[in-house]
């Protein structure tokens, strides 16, 4: 079936004016006249059959089909402008670029990839171990993994597991000790604290202590300080039950307090909704998910 579609040249015309509402700054973008983009802007009018801009005013405006019309059209240029990034940067064999922090890369994702490479080695795994949210296009990263509530625009969204916060301890520093029982019993020990300690507030009020015991020990930037923290018998630490479950079950740490706390937040590997995935990017969404899934029913 014959697709029936107007000109290409007349809907970049059109999402560039609708963007700007500027005829001016539409041309500017495209490197043509003024005169060109309105030509190209009445050729798409006519050719879907109804006005798609009010008309007579000083400032450019869409009217109510315009917009809902803009809004498709930009998707679908964005869709369009995905694939050809991926298709000119993604050729067969080139690198599986996962963006995570160091924290998540370190303590969960890194020593579960043995297993993925011995699946999959053909597969060149690359890790972007940072802070800061990566732009898929720009930084050609194929995957995401965010910390959130799982709405994210334009995006695929696969939930790795939730946050379930567990007060956790050297082995060795609660040998011979109880768990404390109150405020001045667990203010003998230091409280580690991940990148802020609104956490540990929680936790504190929903245990029955005293939140004002928060605002002592130290504070880390990222969740590998923390961890490594606790791991050398520093004090007690609050960190999600899937960064440290390893070192649960191997008791390296063990759980100072039976109780949990499950926040609103998870861990989400995300990609673009619309790119086309390619057929080792697909293999490794579904091993990641697999090793989630695996871990809920592991001991």
């Amino acid at each position: 079936m014959k697709l029936q579609l107007p000109p290409l040249h007349s809907l970049r015309a059109f999402e560039a004016a609708a963007r700007h509402l500027n005829l001016s700054a539409a041309a500017d973008e495209l490197h043509v006249t003024k005169g060109a983009v309105s030509l190209q802007v009445k050729r798409l009018e006519d050719s879907v059959g109804t006005d798609l801009f009010e008309r007579g005013g000083r400032r450019l405006a869409l009217r109510p089909a315009g917009e809902r019309y803009f809004e498709a059209v930009r998707r679908a240029l964005r869709d369009i402008e995905q694939a050809t990034v991926q298709l000119r940067h993604a050729p067969a064999g080139l690198p599986l670029t996962v963006s995570c922090t160091p924290g998540f890369a370190v303590q969960w994702l890194v020593p579960r990839l043995a297993r993925f490479e011995a699946m999959a080695p053909h597969v060149d795994v690359r890790i972007k171990a940072s802070n800061q949210l990566s732009d898929f296009a720009r930084d050609r990263v194929d995957f995401a993994v965010r910390h959130g509530q799982g709405e994210y625009p334009d995006l695929c969204a696969h939930k790795i597991f939730d946050d379930e916060l567990l007060v956790v301890a050297a082995a060795a520093l609660m040998q011979g000790r109880r768990p404390p029982r109150s405020d001045a019993e667990l203010g003998q020990f230091v409280l580690l604290h991940d990148e802020h300690r609104g956490d540990w507030r929680l936790w504190l009020e929903e245990a029955g202590f005293a939140a004002a015991l928060a605002e002592r020990g130290p504070l880390f930037t990222e969740s590998n300080g923390a961890v490594e923290a606790v791991r050398a018998g520093m004090g007690l630490a609050l960190l999600p039950l899937e960064l440290v479950r390893a070192d649960l079950a191997g008791n390296r740490l063990v759980q100072v307090f039976p109780e949990s706390m499950k926040g609103r937040l998870g861990y989400y590997l995300v990609y673009p909704e619309r790119a086309p995935l390619r057929a080792e990017a697909a293999q490794f969404r579904d091993w990641m998910t697999g090793e989630a899934a695996a871990d809920i029913v592991r001991p």
